[in-house]
C-alpha cells in the first residue's frame, strides 16, 4: 500500500469560524494506480492533493505513506521526504522563467545534492522521454503551453517519485494540446507509475482506474471504472 488516510481532517480557522478541508475521510492507494479526483470548487481536491504532497498537515488523522506515518515529521523531514517521493505537476506550469528547459528539469537533483554530470544525464533523459530533446536549452517563453507543460513532466519524474501528483495539469491548454499531456500521463502510469489526477473534465478523469469524487471534504464516491 502507498497511501493511506485513516480518518483524515484538515479544519482552516477563517476570522474565528472553522472551514474544513477534509472531514474524517479513510483512503487506500496502491502503489500503480491512476486515480482522479473530481469534485466542485470547495469540494476539498486542493486541500487533499495539498496533504497527499506533504505541502500541507492534517489537523486530526494520519497519513501513512509506503508504510511510514508521515503525520508528525518535522518540516524539515517533509521536506527532504517531498523531494525525494513526490512528483508534482502543475496547472499553471510552475517553471522558472529564466531557466532553460533542461535547468529547470533538472533543479530537484540539485536539492536531492546529486553531481551535476548525473543531474544533466537524468534530465536529458526526462526531456527526451516528453519529446523535447530538440528544445532542452530553450526557455520557458520560448516555448507553447504543451511545451511547457512537458517540461514540466519532466521535472515531476527526472528523480523517479513514488508518487506523481498532477493538478490540473490541462487547464490552460486547448483540448488537442490537453489531450497529448494526458496521452504521456497515460504512459507514465503504463511504466509503472502511480499517479493522482485532479481536474473538472470527466473525459479526462475517466482515463484514470478509479474516480473519487469530493464533496465537502468528503469523499462521496469512490469508483472503479476499469
Amino acid at each position: 500500500m502507498l497511501i493511506q488516510l485513516e480518518r483524515a481532517t484538515r479544519i482552516y480557522l477563517l476570522g474565528g469560524e472553522k472551514i474544513y478541508g477534509l472531514r474524517d475521510v479513510n483512503l487506500s492507494i496502491e502503489k500503480g494506480e491512476y486515480v482522479s479526483v473530481m469534485g466542485p470548487s470547495g469540494s476539498g481536491k486542493s486541500t487533499m492533493l495539498n496533504i497527499l504532497g506533504f505541502l500541507d498537515r492534517l489537523t486530526s488523522g494520519r497519513y501513512i505513506f509506503d508504510g511510514e506515518d508521515v503525520s508528525s515529521l518535522s518540516e524539515e523531514k517533509l521536506a527532504r521526504y517531498r523531494n525525494r517521493t513526490i512528483g508534482f505537476i502543475f496547472q499553471t506550469f510552475n517553471l522558472l522563467p529564466r531557466m532553460t528547459a533542461i535547468s529547470n528539469v533538472e533543479l530537484p537533483l540539485i536539492y536531492r545534492g546529486e553531481r551535476r554530470d548525473v543531474r544533466l544525464k537524468s534530465a536529458r533523459e526526462a526531456l527526451a522521454s516528453v519529446g523535447l530533446s530538440e528544445r532542452m536549452y530553450h526557455r520557458p517563453n520560448e516555448l507553447s503551453g504543451g511545451e511547457r507543460q512537458r517540461v514540466a513532466i519532466a521535472r515531476a519524474v527526472v528523480g523517479s517519485p513514488s508518487l506523481i501528483l498532477a493538478d490540473e495539469p490541462t487547464g490552460n491548454l486547448d483540448q488537442a494540446t490537453g489531450e497529448e499531456i494526458i496521452q504521456i500521463l497515460d504512459s507514465l502510469h503504463t511504466a509503472g507509475n502511480t499517479i493522482i489526477l485532479v481536474t473538472h473534465e470527466e473525459f479526462i478523469a475517466e482515463h484514470a482506474d478509479r474516480i473519487i469524487r469530493l464533496r465537502d471534504g468528503r469523499i462521496e464516491s469512490d469508483e472503479r471504472v476499469r
